[in-house]
């Protein structure tokens, strides 16, 4: 049962707000945290059925301010590993080990920041090379997967996509691409298992404002934002998701 009080709105709006910001601006690798502070006021399942639709609408809004500007080839291939990634996690949503998978992704997310700032640093001179095709669809698979247990699919496709050294505005596009077409993907099986009610409709509608609110807001901070404070705020935002999500699967 949801309780729409006040206490629900008071943590929902700003949680939804953040997604939108970190979302319309940043990717989505912070975005998630949204889901795990609606499950601090209801159940778990309940607070991924309240965020979905929100996060669809947060995707539609932000297509348009980056259309035409993603990488095409990067897009793909999230999504051909994306799509396989999600039916595995609606096969195995009921068995799964949600705290395993966090330690997992966490613990790769952080590495991989660590990695990077060895590559600047000079500490390490080997491994600078772009991820390869291949690994794009594995990231994809590990992105649809987690997307689909805990909207947690930002963190693999980041360490993926920041390796191909792309723009920030083309990495901003290609993450918003490829997560609309997950989150669709995502619609129907969560549908079947029952997350959606007329309680999470009725939040969806109050909650909307707050999702398109934090979108515009997170588009403008994009483009006022340089470059390389784009990326130092994406590993900050990756290095946050990471320790959170090791901080949740040992907890």
């Amino acid at each position: 049962m949801l309780d729409l009080d006040l206490w629900f709105f008071a943590i929902a709006g700003p949680a939804v707000l953040f997604a939108g910001i970190s979302k319309g601006g940043f990717g989505s690798g912070a975005a998630f945290a949204s889901a795990s502070v609606l499950a601090l006021v209801v159940d778990p399942g309940l607070a991924l059925g309240v965020m979905l639709p929100l996060l669809m609408l947060i995707d539609l809004a932000s297509l348009k301010p980056y259309w035409g500007r993603w990488h095409l080839r990067e897009t793909l291939l999230l999504i051909a590993g994306g799509l396989p990634g999600v039916a595995l996690g609606a096969a195995l949503y009921c068995v799964a080990s949600p705290d395993f998978l966090r330690l997992m992704i966490g613990a790769v997310s952080v590495g991989f920041v660590i990695w990077q700032i060895s590559l600047k640093r000079g500490w390490l001179t080997i491994g600078s090379r772009p991820m390869s095709d291949s690994a794009g669809v594995f990231a994809g698979v590990v992105a649809g997967f987690t997307s689909f247990v805990s909207h947690a699919g930002g963190p693999p496709a980041a360490v993926y996509l920041l390796s191909r050294k792309l723009s920030k505005t083309g990495y901003q596009a290609t993450s918003v691409l490829t997560f609309w077409a997950i989150n669709i993907a995502k619609f129907i099986p969560y549908a079947f298992l029952g997350m959606f009610t007329l309680e999470t409709a009725k939040a969806n509608l109050v909650l909307a404002p707050f999702a398109l609110a934090g979108t515009w807001l997170g588009v403008r901070a994009h483009h006022a934002v340089p470059e390389r404070i784009f990326f130092a705020l994406t590993y900050v935002f990756l290095t946050i998701t990471g320790l959170k999500l090791i901080w949740d699967g040992l907890t």
